[in-house]
Order: C-alpha cells, then sequence, then structure tokens
C-alpha cells in the first residue's frame, strides 16, 4: 500500500530505492526546505547529498557513468523528494529528464559525455525553450542560430529558464539559418555558462514558489558556437525539432511527479493533524465533513500516481508517450492544487502560518498546471491524439473565414 489506499506493484530493488529517497527527504532533506524557501537560494548542500546518494543522473546509461535506471525509478525518487522539498524533487527532475535526456538520447558520443560527466558532478542542466512571446507556442521562438564559415552564431532571448544562474550546462533551442538567411529548422545547441561568451543571465524573476530555483531571462549576444555543439536528431534540422521535443515528454511526467509528491507530503501532515487535533471533545477525523475531505483526497492522490506511474512505465527503451505524459500531467497537477488547499483547510490558521509547510505547498504547487505545457495547451495534445486530427492554434491553420456577401 503506498499509504492513501493504492497498490504500489514496485520491484523489491524500487521499493529499496523509495525507502532510501524517503529517508533523505524526511530527515536533512526536510529540514532545509523551509530555509530554502526564505532564503531563495539553491540548495547546493541538497544537491551533495543526492550526488553522495546516486540520486543524480539516474536514467544515464552505464556506459557513460550512469545507473541506467527506468524513468519510473526515477519518479519514485522525485515523489519521495517532493513530500518534504519541491525544489529539491525539481533539481532530481532535471538531473534525470529533460534536457539531459535529450541530449543522451540524440546528441554525439562527445556531447553525451560532456552532459553526462557534468550532470554526474551535480550541475543541473537548463533547457532553454520558453521565450518572451513564445511561451506555448514554442514554434514561434525568434532566437536564431546563423550559419558564419564554421561557426554558429546565436542571438535571442529566453525567459522563464529553470535553473539560470546556477545551471552551467544549457540546451538552447533556436531556428537554424543557412548563409544566404534560409532557414534550415529548429536545432538544440549545448553551450556552458561562463564558458561561451555571450551567453548572459540578465534577469531573475521574483516567483511566487519553488523560490530555492531561480528562474531566468538569458540573453545571447553574438554566441559563438562550434558545429560540433549542435545537437541533431537523426532526422535532421527539418523534423529534429520534433523529436527533441519528445524528449521533453519526460520532463512533463517529471513535473506532474513533483505535484504529485508536494501534494501526498500535505495529505500525509493533514491525516496525521486530523487525529492530533481535538475539537468539541473528540478527534477532528470524527466528524463526517472532515472524514469526507480526506476520501476525497485520498482518491485525488491514487488516481494521479497511477496515471503519474503508467506514463512513466510508456517510456520504456524509449520516451513516455505523449498522451499519457500530457494526460498526467493535467490531471495531477489541477488535484494536487486541491488536495494541498484542502489539507491546508484541515488545519485552520495554523495551515495559514508560515510555521507549517502547507502555505509553501500551496505556493510551489500552483506553478505545475504552467510550467512545461500548460493545462489548456496540453488538453490541445489530448484532444488531438484521441480524435486522430492535428488542432492548430493559428488563424492560418483554420483557415480563412469568408466574407459577408
Amino acid at each position: 500500500m503506498n499509504g492513501f489506499g493504492g497498490m504500489d506493484d514496485l520491484t523489491k530493488d524500487q521499493l529499496a530505492l523509495r525507502a532510501r529517497a524517503r529517508e533523505l527527504a524526511a530527515g536533512p532533506v526536510a529540514a532545509r526546505a523551509a530555509e530554502v524557501d526564505r532564503t531563495e537560494q539553491y540548495p547546493w548542500d541538497n544537491v551533495a547529498l543526492l550526488k553522495d546518494a546516486g540520486l543524480l543522473g539516474m536514467t544515464i546509461p552505464t556506459r557513460h557513468g550512469g545507473q541506467g535506471r527506468s524513468w519510473l525509478d526515477a519518479v519514485l525518487v522525485i515523489e519521495a523528494l517532493s513530500a518534504a522539498c519541491s525544489v529539491t524533487g525539481r533539481i532530481a527532475v532535471e538531473t534525470n529528464m529533460g534536457a539531459i535526456s535529450a541530449v543522451m538520447a540524440y546528441g554525439s558520443e562527445e556531447q553525451k559525455k560532456l552532459a553526462a560527466d557534468m550532470v554526474l558532478a551535480g550541475d543541473k542542466p537548463a533547457i532553454c525553450i520558453t521565450e518572451p512571446e513564445a511561451g506555448s507556442d514554442a514554434s514561434g521562438m525568434t532566437t536564431r542560430a546563423d550559419r558564419r564559415g564554421n561557426r554558429f552564431v546565436l542571438n535571442g532571448r529566453k525567459h522563464w529558464i529553470t535553473g539560470g544562474g546556477v545551471s552551467r550546462l544549457h540546451l538552447i533551442f533556436a531556428k537554424v539559418f543557412d548563409e544566404q538567411g534560409n532557414e534550415e529548422g529548429v536545432g538544440g545547441f549545448l553551450a556552458i555558462r561562463d564558458e561561451t561568451p555571450g551567453l548572459k543571465i540578465t534577469k531573475r524573476e521574483p516567483t511566487m514558489g519553488l523560490r530555492g530555483i531561480p528562474e531566468a531571462v538569458i540573453d545571447f549576444e553574438e554566441m559563438e558556437l562550434a558545429p560540433s555543439a549542435l545537437v541533431i536528431p537523426p532526422r535532421g534540422l527539418r523534423k529534429g525539432f520534433a523529436d527533441l521535443m519528445n524528449a521533453y515528454n519526460s520532463q512533463r511526467v517529471g513535473a506532474a511527479t513533483v505535484a504529485l509528491g508536494i501534494a501526498e507530503g500535505a495529505y500525509r501532515l493533514a491525516l496525521d493533524w486530523s487525529e492530533e487535533r481535538h475539537q468539541f471533545g473528540r478527534p477532528i477525523n470524527e466528524f463526517q465533513g472532515l472524514q469526507w475531505k480526506l476520501a476525497d483526497m485520498s482518491i485525488r492522490l491514487a488516481a494521479a500516481q497511477s496515471l503519474v506511474y503508467k506514463a512513466a512505465r510508456s517510456g520504456e527503451g524509449g520516451f513516455p508517450d505523449m498522451l499519457m505524459a500530457a494526460q498526467a500531467k493535467i490531471f495531477t497537477s489541477e488535484n494536487a492544487i486541491q488536495v494541498v488547499n484542502d489539507a491546508l483547510q484541515c488545519f485552520g490558521a495554523r495551515g495559514y502560518s508560515r510555521e507549517l509547510p502547507l502555505e509553501r505547498m500551496a505556493r510551489d504547487v500552483r506553478m505545475f498546471t504552467i510550467g512545461g505545457g500548460t493545462a489548456e495547451v496540453l488538453r490541445n495534445v489530448v484532444a488531438g491524439a484521441i480524435l486522430g486530427k492535428k488542432l492548430p492554434q493559428t488563424r492560418d491553420g483554420w483557415g480563412t473565414r469568408s466574407k459577408p456577401a
């Protein structure tokens, strides 16, 4: 049993892995969570703990120094850590999924070694897609990479880049143009902060939650890169963007898992409190109103966990299924908000106090219906998949409306 009524169906190795992550989460990670939020400082000490515990780069193949673990293995660790500290959970996501998974799938041997070595040493790669005017519409990006002789020159701006200012390795998405100015497609480029001139962290966003991990604006000004920096999927630049975005399905499963972990942590707090807190001469969990609230929380969590685990398992031998990843992220992110709000309500005024983690959890969990694909855009992904149709959002995609006579 997983603590809220569902069955885990995990192997002995996975149960041991989760137990190790839970022990770490309940100890030093939980002890630092409030301070990380208050100071808005990246928890390098927690990174060191994850490194020592072998929880960074778990999904990196063994030939590159990793453990070759599955997406589900990574999910179990992320879920456990996020129940105590969502920032540490996000670090576990981005050192096992997202940018690192794209490089390990599509990069050259040189690129794979570079990325693997950096992650295993403690770096959290940054994936640079979003721009000020190209969020949900990633294809509308304006960052460009121009071929100039034996170099690419990048110019543009990325926004809401998680880890900007602490991440060293960056996977940057840009439109590639040949020397005549013809667009060749979208490529991913590897650049290293403080080693690649022209990569500038220009602003840190003052965020509502997840304050220990920066969200930054990054500018690229005449940033020169060798051709060896370009990550080219097997289908080339024209179709490579779709391949690189397919790797992002793992990131979406990871984001859903952080939301799940936060909600589980809040639920467990509420469950324990419902027995400890007495009103009218008896524990508050003897009142039907609260019993139903706890029951609904457990149902939401059991369903969300099932979707997340299913999405993770769908990626065996590749990346998680796009539809399953989208379904898991939509359902989990929305229901996690409800669970955390209900848990806070169980504590009354105490839940509103910064002396308890509930108010921090409420701020942190709110991110996950937005980051990594908004719930609205992902519903379009789900609809397109179940209908077997492309559902373009541009006006041109829907055709022009005929003018009245």
